[in-house]
């Protein structure tokens, strides 16, 4: 059995090329075109504020003067 540092020497399931590395998964270049063609683009979202409905009545200790 190998020790978890050494390289596996495995075909790509993608490609077929033959390649070693640490973990079974495609090759450093198809991980890259699969980067490249599935990217998305990030986009910010604003949640909006948070308003109570109209149904929901306050916490009489929340309106509570000091």
């Amino acid at each position: 059995m190998q020790s978890s540092n050494e390289p596996l020497s495995h075909a790509c399931p993608r490609c077929s090329a033959d390649v070693e590395q640490r973990f079974y998964g495609p090759c450093p270049n198809c991980v890259d075109q699969l980067r490249t063609a599935l990217a998305g683009e990030r986009t910010d979202v604003v949640a909006p504020e948070y308003e109570p409905k109209m149904n929901v009545t306050p916490n009489a200790v929340a309106l509570k003067d000091d």
